[in-house]
């Protein structure tokens, strides 16, 4: 998923949306998707999510109101977003970007298929992160 595969469909228009926390992504071959800044998120190909190898993925909590602030082009291949949560080292190739559209609803269900086994709510803050000064809502 690192890179562009050759004939593979690429993009042909990126919107964001921002008020709905949706990248709409429309590509060469006609597939269209709407990829929630929550998703994008939580599958980042960053290694700081992703690990350096199987069994090494970090699980993504508390990302459910995340925004996307800014989203740089990377060549001709790739984005990369910045997150509101300060994130910003995933690059999203087009393969990626196709790989998270196509297979959205299986990704959502894996998710929280991996929330429910680590005893994790969705909404929990990240493990090991240090409390906001703002803890008291």
């Amino acid at each position: 998923m690192a890179g562009l595969q050759s004939g593979a469909p690429t993009p042909q228009a990126l919107t964001v949306h921002n008020q709905s926390r949706v990248l709409e992504i429309v590509f060469s071959d006609g597939a269209a998707f709407r990829l929630p800044f929550e998703l994008l998120r939580i599958y980042s190909p960053s290694a700081e999510v992703q690990g350096h190898g199987p069994g090494q993925e970090v699980l993504q909590t508390g990302k459910r109101d995340v925004a996307l602030v800014e989203l740089d082009p990377v060549g001709n291949y790739a984005v990369q977003p910045r997150f509101s949560d300060g994130h910003d080292t995933g690059i999203y190739s087009w393969d990626y970007l196709y790989f998270l559209g196509a297979k959205q609803d299986s990704l959502w269900d894996e998710y929280h298929q991996r929330l429910k086994a680590a005893g994790v709510d969705r909404d929990a803050p990240m493990a090991g992160k240090a409390p906001s000064s703002c803890a008291s809502h």
